[in-house]
């Protein structure tokens, strides 16, 4: 009997074990990689079922059968939902891979400079695949979304101005929505709250972008917002060359056609005042400068080349004096220049 009962059990654990490799062998084939292919982008937007982001990924050809592939997971240990973030795949990772990729989401950390005006800053973020430059754009001209987002005032046309400048996380396809509330969310923190919630901050904005956009040097940042104020109070034109660039969208040298034909509110030598908006998204150091212009009797400053400083006159004539003085110093580069 004891024989009868041993040979039985053996049966049912041998049928049991061809069934088991049976069902093993069929998952394998199930779960193995598809034909490769170019690798590409995922975007989950909120926490998904693992199952759902896998039906995604069959119909992208990364996958052979997601029901398959969750049972493998949850075998191995790797199920559960799926994070909020973008993920890289390409058709022919094993399943291994594909579970693995799925809890490591791309971290790409993204600079926008502060000499960014927005169109410059939605051409960097399409080529770094964050959004498409057309629906960043479209979004900055619609402040209204942002509103209930932030502590302080958005203007009604546009975000030119209060879109922080810094570095990012933006993965692929994070979207400009996301990317915009990252940039005023920072706005807020770094510059609004700490500067104390000024008021003005249109005005604050413009005059600052200006200042960033004219000056590289900390130090100079408040002597050229006091030459700014300086010209205001005697209703002298700005006479900003990056204002004027901004009005044309383009960042290139300027002739004395431009300076005189160019109509746009923002050329600053033929309106007078500050132009109508912000002319970039200017730094904290900028913003400061804006709210404190130190003061003095300058009207006039003048680049030095290869310094990044700048020569300041009260006067015309000094003013003249100094662009002179510049014109030699170009000559003594181009005779004499210094080794790198």
């Amino acid at each position: 009997m004891a024989k009868k009962i041993s040979c039985g059990l053996l049966v049912i654990l041998v049928l049991a074990g061809i069934g088991a490799f049976a069902g093993w062998s069929w998952l394998q084939g199930q779960i193995s990689p598809t034909p490769k292919g170019k690798a590409f982008y995922v975007r989950v937007e909120q926490e998904t079922p693992l199952t759902g982001v896998l039906e995604t990924l069959k119909q992208d050809g990364v996958v052979r059968n997601p029901s398959a592939l969750a049972l493998y997971a949850r075998i191995k240990k790797r199920g559960g939902a799926v994070q909020t973030g973008t993920y890289q795949f390409n058709p022919g990772m094993t399943a291994n891979q594909v579970l693995l990729t799925l809890r490591h989401p791309v971290v790409q950390m993204v600079l926008i400079p502060e000499t960014n005006w927005s169109a410059r800053t939605s051409r960097w973020l399409q080529a770094h695949q964050v959004t498409s430059a057309a629906d960043y754009m479209a979004l900055v001209h619609d402040p209204k979304q942002f509103q209930k987002d932030v502590d302080f005032p958005l203007p009604q046309d546009s975000l030119e101005g209060y879109l922080y400048p810094d570095t990012y996380d933006l993965p692929p396809l994070i979207g400009a929505k996301e990317t915009i509330l990252r940039q005023l969310k920072a706005f807020q923190e770094k510059v609004y709250d700490p500067l104390g919630k000024p008021k003005d901050l249109r005005r604050l904005l413009i005059e600052a972008s200006m200042v960033e956009l004219e000056v590289a040097k900390d130090d100079e940042r408040p002597i050229v917002a006091g030459v700014i104020e300086n010209r205001l109070k005697i209703n002298m034109p700005l006479q900003i060359d990056a204002s004027l660039l901004y009005g044309i969208q383009k960042w290139r040298a300027l002739t004395l056609r431009d300076y005189k034909e160019i109509d746009s509110p923002y050329n600053t030598y033929t309106h007078k005042g500050l132009p109508p908006g912000p002319i970039c998204s200017p730094s904290l150091k900028s913003v400061e400068a804006a709210m404190h212009p130190a003061t003095h009797n300058y009207l006039y400053y003048v680049a030095e080349p290869g310094t990044g400083h700048h020569l300041f006159a009260a006067t015309y004539p000094e003013h003249l004096a100094n662009i002179q003085r510049v014109k030699q110093e170009r000559k003594a580069l181009v005779l004499h220049p210094v080794a790198s």
